[in-house]
């Protein structure tokens, strides 16, 4: 169009052409540098969300406050909305997720909540995803009871944890998942089955096979440690190798509770 306009100025000046088509070329390079001033605009607020020379523009944008997916647009085309405001929540127009940055949401028996605490690590295992166990913080214990739902009597309390997630890990918002807390740890120590332990008031017994002829069982003191359900700790009274009645005392590598 400026092309055009400046030979169009060079030919009405050499009155080779009429005054109303000089003018016209005028109009041309006019609209041309509006349609370009326009079209700059627009992709300025792409880019940055306003337009110097039309703030207007940046009123019908909606950018999203961090870098994730969209997992959900609850809102149609036509659809009424309402901004955000001291009091009203606003329409939600869309939900976006950081993927690679989740959050645990779960809940715990009231005779274990008292053993955890905020800021311990926790390992998250995803039914989806077998293969592969998350490291997590708790961040969140419900100072409150949660209603059951299934009719059951024993009392939850929800919990949350931040759960990192590797870029190279496909993960998908809602799968199922389970969460160990390790609450204590015992390393190189003498187990047996807990069901080897007879238990007492508070002292602790186990069943040792004597080594004189007649081979029997005698019935031997001992202090427990760590349990995880399955095996418990023998922090004295027993040694590697030993037998009890019924097992054979193993030399664990490592005893959680």
């Amino acid at each position: 169009a400026k092309r055009d306009y400046d030979r169009a100025k060079k030919l009405y000046a050499d009155k080779l052409i009429s005054t109303e088509e000089f003018e016209k070329a005028q109009q041309d390079l006019k609209k041309a540098k509006e349609e370009s001033r326009t079209s700059a605009d627009a992709l300025q607020i792409v880019k940055e969300g306003v337009s110097a020379s039309n703030s207007t523009y940046s009123t019908t944008l909606i950018r999203s406050t961090i870098n994730g997916i969209i997992l959900d647009i609850p809102v149609k085309v036509g659809n009424s909305v309402i901004m955000s405001n001291t009091m009203n929540d606003g329409t939600t127009i869309a939900t976006v997720a950081d993927m690679n940055d989740l959050i645990f949401k779960g809940t715990i028996d009231e005779t274990e909540v008292g053993l955890v605490n905020t800021g311990m690590p926790m390992t998250i295992t995803v039914g989806a995803l077998q293969d592969h166990k998350f490291s997590a913080q708790l961040e969140y214990i419900s100072p409150e009871v949660e209603s059951s739902t299934d009719g059951s009597s024993a009392n939850q309390f929800e919990i949350k944890a931040a759960v990192k997630v590797s870029p190279d890990v496909k993960i998908r918002s809602g799968y199922s998942a389970n969460a160990e807390i390790e609450l204590q740890k015992s390393t190189h120590v003498v187990s047996v089955p807990e069901g080897c332990v007879e238990f007492s008031g508070d002292t602790t017994f186990v069943y040792v096979l004597t080594k004189k002829e007649p081979q029997t069982f005698e019935r031997r003191k001992v202090v427990t440690g760590l349990s995880d359900g399955i095996k418990i700790e023998i922090k004295s009274g027993l040694k590697a190798g030993e037998k009890v009645r019924g097992n054979v005392i193993n030399q664990e590598n490592n005893a959680n509770d």
